[in-house]
């Protein structure tokens, strides 16, 4: 059975330009950066090759860049700096957060007894920027603002530069989750619009166990993995080289391709969609997905019928890789907290999510066995 694989939004293949520019610090180049001797030059060189790519591509100073395990630990550790360094002490973000910060916020306020608002998200999935607005002028305490700038499940994405804008005017501390749009969106920091972005690897083609963060130079923070001095005394422990690597690699072709695969991917998503409607016409559509929302994301909620109550399951049998919701809780089987925060029209959610990789005869195939199955 050929498989189809479309959870892209969950972790890409690997691009074969990537593993090729990974696998000689996989072999022969295995030093350790922090040796004096060639071995050691020579890793600590590429490292530091990779974090100027990065920041060049971000428009970030390199002095910005820190490379960790992935998007999770990134946003621990900014979420944990603002708290206990930039003296935040009322935390605003939404009810359709990543686990990485929801949990993570929920985690901060028992430990602080920390003030947490949580900002009016519309019926389409956007976040009510004039709620928003007020309740960081409302506060009495420094503001944290963490929203993410897509959301992994329905793909609605955020206007981070006015949020921006409403935290500079309120000397509030501004925190985006961007792990889906790094990669496949052009990110331009030097605008100081933030002061935390994240980003994972292999969500654009590129190793996992390798995440971003940046760190505007407006901000002073400190480690939140305590040890040795790599990644400039922020964190502790020896550098994942090849990783590193692969993750400046993946972005460097991501950025030079990045038009002509948007057109591409937006397509698939938009033949699914009208496919899908004229062949179901019952089904919805979840979030704002053909307006300001992830090219690479297509939320469809199905009728719930006998049928669909197990289409995950039937369509996996069928060698088809969907999701219901994030990859990261489907485990906990509570369906999705993005879903249920939308009060969208009661059926079951499937997420599509694309890559340069899928094809429109792929798309064909799957709509053949959505049609026997439903």
């Amino acid at each position: 059975m050929n498989r189809i694989y479309l959870d892209n939004a969950a972790t890409t293949p690997l691009d074969p330009e990537v593993m090729e520019a990974m696998l000689p610090y996989l072999s022969t180049h295995f030093g350790n950066p922090s040796s004096i001797y060639s071995y050691g030059r020579e890793t600590r060189l590429a490292v530091e090759n990779a974090r100027k790519t990065v920041a060049r591509i971000v428009k970030a100073s390199p002095g910005e860049i820190f490379f960790t395990s992935g998007g999770t630990e990134s946003d621990n550790m900014a979420l944990v700096a603002a708290v206990e360094d930039l003296g935040c002490r009322h935390i605003v973000t939404s009810a359709i957060e990543h686990h990485a910060v929801f949990h993570t916020v929920e985690h901060l306020q028992k430990k602080h007894q920390l003030q947490v608002s949580y900002v009016a998200v519309t019926p389409n999935g956007h976040i009510d920027l004039a709620h928003l607005k007020t309740l960081v002028a409302g506060s009495s305490q420094r503001v944290l603002v963490s929203l993410m700038h897509a959301n992994n499940e329905i793909g609605n994405l955020l206007d981070i530069e006015e949020v921006g804008a409403i935290c500079k005017e309120y000397n509030a501390i501004f925190h985006s989750d961007t792990v889906q749009t790094l990669g496949h969106y052009p990110l331009d920091f030097s605008k100081k619009w933030i002061h935390f972005a994240t980003g994972a690897g292999h969500k654009f083609h590129g190793p996992k166990g390798i995440g971003l963060l940046y760190v505007s130079d407006e901000v002073s923070i400190h480690p939140l993995i305590h040890g040795g001095g790599q990644e400039r005394n922020m964190r502790a422990g020896t550098e994942n080289i090849y990783g590193i690597v692969g993750f400046a690699k993946a972005l460097e072709l991501a950025d030079a391709h990045l038009d002509k695969d948007k057109q591409y991917i937006l397509s698939l998503k938009h033949y699914l969609a009208e496919r899908l409607h004229q062949q179901i016409p019952e089904l919805s559509f979840n979030g704002d997905w053909n307006g300001e929302s992830l090219y690479t994301v297509l939320n469809v909620s199905f009728p719930r019928t006998e049928k669909t109550e197990m289409l995950l399951m039937a369509l996996d049998l069928q060698g088809i890789c969907v999701s219901g919701g994030s990859a990261c809780s489907s485990g906990a089987d509570m369906g999705s907290h993005v879903i249920r925060a939308l009060r969208s029209t009661p059926g079951v959610p499937i997420r599509f999510s694309f890559s340069k990789y899928n094809t429109r005869e792929q798309l064909d195939e799957v709509l053949r066995v959505l049609a026997q199955l439903i």
